[in-house]
């Protein structure tokens, strides 16, 4: 039974990675909780794939500085909200088809934009540049 166990925690850890890894390109995900959940699965299940994930060079320091309390760096707020406001545009401007649907677009980019500005924003020190 702790065999299945292990085996349904990296299927899941894995298709959280997944989901995560789109996140990044599609704004309506999101990454960090995907990311979070994979390094939750991965650390029950294979310390060989937690280990790959936290030492991972896109996912690692991100994955870290974000469960340490860091913040979100300011590179990554700025193409989270190019690519909201990018996309909400464009899908308010060219795809909502009625006032109502471009309104909520909108009011999403607003939303999300507020919650980005309002996490805390990770500043490296020096030493760590």
């Amino acid at each position: 039974m702790e065999q299945v166990k292990r085996i349904l925690l990296i299927v899941i850890g894995s298709v959280s990675l997944g989901l995560g890894v789109l996140g990044i390109v599609l704004p309506l995900i999101p990454t960090t909780p995907f990311l979070l959940l994979t390094a939750a699965c991965y650390v029950r299940s294979s310390d060989r794939l937690y280990n790959w994930l936290m030492t991972n060079k896109w996912f690692g320091t991100y994955i870290q500085n974000y469960k340490a309390g860091r913040g979100i760096p300011f590179k990554a707020k700025i193409s989270m909200l190019v690519m909201i406001w990018g996309s909400f545009l464009f899908s308010a401007f060219y795809i909502a088809p009625n006032w109502f649907m471009k309104f909520g677009f909108i009011f999403g980019g607003c939303f999300f934009t507020v919650v980005i500005f309002l996490s805390k924003t990770y500043k490296p020190d020096k030493e760590e540049a």
